[in-house]
């Protein structure tokens, strides 16, 4: 997986915003932010395959907070997020570390 665009994966331009109310606040350099989150969701997402996920169930989608840093969201159907929860609560024990 690459920031070149995979046809299954959208772009994710339209997460590259500021805030969530959609503002773009002149100075800001979002672009800069979404490329970061972007090489960080490329990388969950090749993992989120490698763990038998479809990305119409759960994927990762690079997007940028209101002051233009990178931001990663999961989005993805409810049953998708348990069984994640799942796997992830069995690589850590009683203390929370991960083994």
């Amino acid at each position: 997986m690459s920031a070149s665009g995979e046809g299954w994966l959208s772009d994710g331009l339209d997460d590259a915003s500021g805030a969530e109310s959609g503002l773009w606040v002149r100075g800001v350099d979002y672009m800069a932010g979404w490329r970061v989150a972007r090489e960080g969701a490329d990388h969950l997402n090749f993992a989120l395959l490698l763990a038998a996920f479809e990305p119409s169930e759960l994927r990762a989608v690079a997007g940028t907070d209101d002051d233009g840093r990178g931001v990663v969201r999961l989005v993805g159907v409810p049953a998708a997020a348990v069984r994640l929860a799942g796997l992830l609560e069995g690589h850590a024990d009683c203390d929370g570390d991960v083994q």
